[in-house]
């Protein structure tokens, strides 16, 4: 891969809602679908909003595009009460071990940093271990699991990032 660049585009960004969608399909992939028969809908429910991400509260979206203007990652901060959460964080299957997670992750840090940001959180899940890996690497430690996430997914795991 010969690089990429990172822009900041809005959360309703066509390329920033494909990228999520993909991720979504990894997760469901991962994870199973919501919703099984041992499931109650009150539950799915509960489990979808606690996934979900207003417009209102993101701060930033940023996409990682190749040259070509192929978008290949995504990340976006939201604030969540008093904290600062990365949320999406997505690297196409294709580019991986790139550095563009590391270079997006980055990025919102110093977004969070620069906005006066004590720390930023962030929540992924027991399956994905190359998020964890990732984190670990870049300084983050485990938290125990935050709100909204406890309830409807106790397979969470939540880190945390001081920033200077």
């Amino acid at each position: 891969m010969t690089g990429f660049r990172i822009e900041r585009v809005d959360w309703l960004d066509p390329r920033a809602v494909g990228l999520r969608r993909a991720m979504d399909a990894d997760m469901a992939e991962r994870y199973g679908t919501s919703g099984g028969p041992a499931e109650p809908v009150e539950f799915t429910a509960k489990r979808a909003r606690a996934l979900s991400v207003r417009a209102a509260d993101v701060r930033a979206t940023l996409l990682a595009v190749l040259p070509d203007g192929t978008p290949v990652g995504h990340v976006a901060l939201r604030r969540l009460g008093p904290d600062w959460e990365i949320k999406r964080l997505i690297v196409s299957p294709l580019v991986r071990r790139a550095g563009i997670a590391r270079a997006l992750l980055a990025e919102v840090e110093s977004l969070a940093s620069r906005d006066g940001a004590p720390r930023v959180i962030l929540q992924t899940g027991d399956k994905q271990p190359e998020a964890v890996a990732l984190y670990e690497r870049s300084g983050y430690s485990p938290i125990p699991i935050y709100e909204p996430y406890p309830e409807t997914m106790p397979f969470s795991l939540c880190f945390e990032k001081p920033l200077a």
